[in-house]
């Protein structure tokens, strides 16, 4: 029997924007259980920013205009 594609991608991207999406758009980066690789690999694709609002990291959303 074939075995089954797997939908996730294996650096798990999509699932990090799903669960910014349910955060409201921006997240702690030290809640997020995903790995930094992760984030980076949305930053470069411009999906995500990371800003420091002085009370520490959070990962926004990338507005889409």
């Amino acid at each position: 029997m074939p075995k089954k594609a797997n939908p996730v991608p294996k650096d798990h991207s999509q699932l990090c924007l799903q669960y910014l999406r349910r955060c409201g758009g921006s997240a702690r980066l030290c809640t997020i259980n995903f790995s930094l690789g992760v984030i980076q690999t949305l930053v470069n694709r411009n999906l995500v920013k990371v800003t420091n609002t002085g009370a520490g990291f959070f990962v926004e959303l990338e507005d889409v205009k």
